[in-house]
Formats: C-alpha cells, sequence, structure tokens
C-alpha cells in the first residue's frame, strides 16, 4: 500500500487504538518505516486521542497513583496498544505486601476510544431531543396555522352567505325589537317567501350566559312553533339559516337553557315582531 492509501483506509485509527488485526498493524508499521507522512499523521491521531483522554479522564487519588507507578517502574516500558499483565516485584526488602500480586494496564487509547463513543452518545442525545423539541415547535404552530387558515375558510363562507341572503331580493327583512326585559335588544329576520327559507341575523343581541341559548320561534296561528337554536359560538353571532315557514304571523327569540325548550320561557322574551 502506498502512503495515501494508509493514511485514507482508516488503518491508522485502528492502530492508535490498538485494535488492528496482526496483518494491519503489519502493513501499517511497514508504512511507519518507508513513509514519513504516515508516521506525521499517526502523531496526531495520536495527539488528538491523547487529548480526548487528558480532557474527559478521572483523576485518581495520589496512593494509587504512586502504587501504579512504582508498580510500572519496576517492569519497564508497557505495550501502549495492547492490554498486557504485569507481575508486580516485591518493593522492598522483606515487604511483601504488594509481592506476586497481579495488576492490568488498560491501554491510554481503550479509555480514549470508550470516552469517545460516550461523547458520541451524549452528542447523539442532546442532538435527537433538540430536534424532537424544534419538530413539535414546528408542528405546534403548523397546526396553529391550520386552525386559522380553517377559520378563516368559514368566515368567508359566511360572509358569502350573509351576502347572498341579504343581497336576495325575494327575502323580507324583519326587525325584531326588545321587549321590557331588553329594551336595548334587537334582531333581524329574513323571511324569503318564495322558499319558505328563514334566516336570522343575532347580532345586536347581547351576550349569551353559560349554559344558555337564544331559540327562535315563529308565531305560526297564534301558537309559537320552534323555528332552531341560535348558534352564537365563541360570542361570534352571523346570520343562520333556520326552519323554514310557508307562513307565519310574528317572530319572536327567547333566551333558553342550551339545547333550546319545547315551549318558549315567556319571561325570557328578549325580541318580538309581528310581520
Amino acid at each position: 500500500m502506498n502512503k495515501e492509501d494508509i493514511i485514507s483506509s482508516g488503518l491508522l485509527e485502528l492502530y492508535a487504538l490498538g485494535i488492528a488485526s496482526p496483518e494491519e498493524q503489519i502493513q501499517v508499521e511497514e508504512g511507519l518505516r518507508r513513509y514519513s507522512e504516515v508516521k506525521q499523521e499517526l502523531d496526531a491521531i495520536e495527539l488528538s486521542l491523547e487529548s480526548y483522554a487528558q480532557t474527559y479522564a478521572l483523576e485518581p487519588s495520589s496512593k494509587v497513583k504512586d502504587k501504579v507507578l512504582l508498580q510500572v517502574a519496576g517492569n519497564g516500558l508497557l505495550n501502549t496498544h495492547t492490554a498486557e499483565q504485569v507481575k508486580v516485584r516485591q518493593i522492598s526488602e522483606g515487604d511483601s505486601t504488594f509481592a506476586g500480586q497481579k495488576i492490568y494496564r488498560i491501554p491510554t487509547f481503550f479509555k480514549i476510544a470508550a470516552a469517545a463513543v460516550l461523547i458520541a452518545l451524549v452528542c447523539s442525545i442532546v442532538l435527537n431531543y433538540s430536534y424532537n423539541a424544534k419538530y413539535q415547535s414546528v408542528k405546534d404552530q403548523l397546526d396553529v396555522a391550520q386552525e386559522q387558515i380553517k377559520e378563516s375558510q368559514q368566515a368567508t363562507v359566511a360572509m358569502k352567505d350573509q351576502l347572498n341572503v341579504i343581497g336576495d331580493k325575494s327575502a323580507l327583512p324583519i326587525v325584531l325589537k326588545g321587549t321590557a326585559k331588553e329594551p336595548d335588544a334587537l334582531a333581524k329576520i329574513y323571511w324569503v317567501k318564495n322558499s319558505g327559507d328563514v334566516y336570522v341575523d343575532p347580532t345586536n343581541l347581547p351576550s349569551v350566559p353559560d349554559g344558555k341559548q337564544y331559540q327562535l320561534w315563529a308565531i305560526v296561528d297564534g301558537k309559537p312553533v320552534d323555528a332552531g337554536m341560535i348558534t352564537t359560538k365563541k360570542g361570534i353571532y352571523h346570520i343562520q339559516k333556520m326552519k323554514s315557514f310557508g307562513h307565519a304571523e310574528a317572530f319572536a327569540i327567547t333566551l333558553e337553557k342550551e339545547g333550546g325548550s319545547p315551549t318558549p320561557t315567556m319571561d325570557q322574551m328578549y325580541v318580538i315582531s309581528k310581520i
């Protein structure tokens, strides 16, 4: 292999971490002998890994540190690429505290690899959390925008319907004036005589208390007939289609319990008008 192949193949990283196969070690060591650039690249990799190790390493206690240094000093240079078993010499004459014991040295590069994996895992968790948070925020904003668009479309359709009703030449406008209970109340009926369709505009009625709802009545042959419930969802009053009547003598609106009543509550009549 030439120097470019060795540098770009990833063999140097495996070699530095001590996990290269025997064949790969031979290839790297041959490259180190032949090319100074390979040696420089390996030095740079090891320096980078050492920097990671120093940044994230845990400092051992001074007592443990002194013992390990004494043990290593008595056994020469340790192999930095593989974990090997080291037999500790007797520290002093007659001192058998550590005699015959064995210690194991985990290569620095394995520590570096573990630290790098841990860092990568933490970064992945942080990135995933950040992505999910941003995704949820964008989704919430999109849901709000879609709801606003939907409401805008509904308002546009309602306004178009209102204009069609108001502009219909066959629609008879009837103003329902306030009673003694609510003198300032006002509503308007659009009665399309050729079809019998009835539309109500409750814009000028008072606000509806919780649990209550306005109900329209048509007076037919002297008797009140239910003409439907008036919707005031979210406090928005708009022209809406009610039940149809071929003929009627008057129209009135009362305030009833939510869902309506089979007969009008007379002391809760807000507006009325004869035709």
